[in-house]
Formats: structure tokens, sequence, C-alpha cells
């Protein structure tokens, strides 16, 4: 079969969308597909794989998202000739995407990987809520009635779709994860070197440090941790702009040495330093299904995080994790002083994570979208 991805943007920019496109493109290849990755901009990027197709595309800022009018003509006439188009990114990849589609007769596949909802009201607050809304519901429920098959992560995004579109009936296909990676680190990274000790009881976040993932709130939380629990740490994985005031924050309240940025990391290195951790941390309420959180628990670490949908679609709370209700000051902080202060209790949610992230592995996920792409290219040859 051959399987196109079309992204707003790529490697090298990383983010979870980028990491899911690339994991399941190197899994549909092992299984003897040819996968094609259809995206804009960074046209001089030494690719270290096969069949991306780039287009030309206007950066936007720092925030890795390319602005195209169109496809390059190498790339629709590639395009036309795919079996099935799986779009990742609706407002851009998927207007350019569709008509293709159409005129080949080729099944559109969409997978919502964002509440787009919640990233304007972090980023587009210069246009009133509701005619924000107004425009994104529009916009998204009109591409959604042009797929063939719409997947939401979690059931929760199923719905949240319903609600904002009024369109129904989104496949539920969880994320996938290559477990066995985060099971079994190729090169676990000692406590030592990153000067911690085995006595500390270490929290780690992976993830953009952006104002959508409620970082400063994560760090006012930790900070309030460590007065009664001295011996947590929190390590940090990934970069972003909430980056220096967070480390303003954890100043201010007296813990910035009591966490170690680690900046941005080849993804295939992230299982080498959960390794060292004993808790995944996050504060962020506008996850779909989360790539991270499914990594962490199959590197069994129990989660701390705020119930919201997409994380609550996984974690059990006080059985793999531990759920605050909401943002109020000092739920978050009260659930990591509880696991900080509890070896039993993390031992055991550490089994339970670990048990929980086998449902999620990638030969399972990735076995049923692709029973869904051979249906809809059956459907379309009849």
């Amino acid at each position: 079969m051959r399987i196109g991805f079309f992204a707003d943007m790529y490697l090298p920019h990383t983010s979870g969308v980028t990491n899911h496109i690339s994991l399941y493109k190197r899994h549909f290849e092992t299984l003897g597909h040819e996968v094609f990755v259809f995206t804009f901009g960074d046209l001089d990027y030494p690719d270290a794989e096969n069949n991306v197709v780039r287009s030309p595309g206007i950066p936007w800022g720092e925030t890795g998202w390319r602005f195209a009018l169109s496809l390059s003509r190498e790339a629709r006439q590639l395009a036309e000739t795919l079996d099935v188009i799986h779009v990742h990114h609706p407002f851009q990849s998927g207007r350019l995407a569709a008509p293709i589609a159409k005129r080949a007769s080729i099944p559109l596949v969409f997978t919502n990987h964002t509440r787009y909802d919640l990233y304007s009201d972090e980023y587009a607050t210069f246009v009133p809520r509701s005619a924000r809304y107004a425009y994104l519901s529009a916009s998204l429920g009109g591409f959604l009635r042009r797929c063939d098959l719409v997947v939401a992560p979690a059931a929760s995004i199923a719905d949240w779709l319903a609600d904002f579109t009024g369109i129904e009936g989104a496949a539920v296909i969880p994320n996938g994860v290559d477990t066995n990676s985060f099971a079994n680190p190729a090169s676990p990274v000692s406590r030592a070197e990153l000067g911690l000790s085995d006595t500390d009881v270490v929290l780690c976040y992976v993830g953009r440090l952006g104002p959508e993932k409620n970082v400063l709130h994560l760090a006012e939380e930790f900070a309030a941790t460590t007065t009664a629990a001295p011996q947590a740490k929190l390590l940090v994985i990934g970069d972003g702009p909430s980056r220096a005031k967070a480390e303003a924050v954890l100043a201010s309240m007296g813990a910035r040495d009591r966490v170690r940025f680690l900046g941005m990391l080849p993804y295939d290195r992230v299982p080498d330093y959960e390794a060292a951790a004993d808790v995944f941390v996050t504060a962020s309420v506008s996850e779909v299904h989360p790539l991270v959180v499914l990594e962490a628990m199959s590197a069994g670490l129990p989660v701390i995080a705020i119930d919201s949908p997409g994380i609550a679609d996984t974690v059990t709370d006080t059985v793999d994790g531990l759920l605050a209700p909401d943002s109020t000051s000092g739920e978050l902080a009260s659930r990591m002083i509880a696991l900080a202060n509890d070896n039993p209790l993390r031992m055991r949610m550490r089994g339970a994570a670990r048990a929980t992230s086998a449902a999620y592995s990638l030969d399972r996920t990735a076995g049923v979208l692709l029973a869904r792409y051979e249906e809809l290219v059956r459907a379309r040859r009849r």
C-alpha cells in the first residue's frame, strides 16, 4: 500500500505530532508499505529517511509552522498515485490534500491531534473568543465532512469534535508508542551524570515549554512541593518560550537548584533520561492523547497530572497515577508530595503504569489503523 502522511511541519521540528508521524512511518515501512510524508519548508534539510516530500513554505516565527498556498507540482503528482491520504493538520495540509483525494478518488483520513479551541485561547486572544470559536468550528467541521475517516485518539476527543463541530462518529483509535524502547532504554543515563543522588525522588517533564502546556503552573507547584518533600528533584526535557519565565518562578521561590533543564534532546535519547526518573508530571490541560504520557508509563513512571480530556482517558487516578481535579494552587503539589513521600505507593504504581501502557503498543494501535485503511481502499475499488 502507498500511504501519504500530510503535515504542516515535520523534522527538524520536534513535537508530539512529528514524533507520531515518524514512528508510524517507520512501522508501516517495516511491514512492507511505502510511506511518504508531505510537508512544507526546510527545503535544504538533509532528511535521514526516504520519501519526505517538501514544498516551499514561509516560516511563522519560531513555531515550526510554515505558511504555504500550494503543494509543489512534484508533490501534487506524487500524491495522486497514493492509495490513502492521511492528514495530520487540517487547516493547511487538509485544505491542500482534500481536492487531490477527491480528484483521484483516494480515501481521505484525518487524525485530530489538537484541541484547537484551547490553543487559540493561548495564541489568538487578540480575536474575541466567540469569533475565534465560530471560525474554528466552521473550518474544522467543513474539512471533517470531506473525510472518509476521522480518527480521535481518545473518546473525550471524539465527544469534543461532536460538540465543537457537530460531526459525530469519529473512530477512537488511541495513539501508539514504541513501548519496548521506553521499557528497555538502550543507554540509560545514571543519576550521577545528572548531579542527582539515589535518595532523590526524581520527577520528570517532557514536552514543549509553552503557555499551552501550563508550564508556569508546573513550576509553581513543584517549588511548593520542595518544602514538604525536600528530596524531590525535577528533570525538564524540552524547550520553548516559557522556559525563562519558569526559571524565574523557580528562582523566586528558592527551588531553581532542584531542577535540571536539559533542553531539547534527540527523541531516541528520551528513554535513556527517563530511566533516571521516578515519576512523570505535567500541568497541561490541552492534550488530546499525549504520547509523552504513554511513553512515560511504558518506562514505568506513574503520572501526576490534572484531570482533563486526553490525560484522563489514559491515567486512572490512584491506580497508575494521581490526578488533580483542576489547576487550583496546591492541588498538583499535594500529589507530588504524596508520591515523593510514599515509596511503596510509587513502586505499586510503577507496575500499574507499565501494565496500562501495554494497551497502547504500536503493533496494536497501528494494526487497527492499517485495517481501517484497507477497508477504505477496498470500498473505493468496489
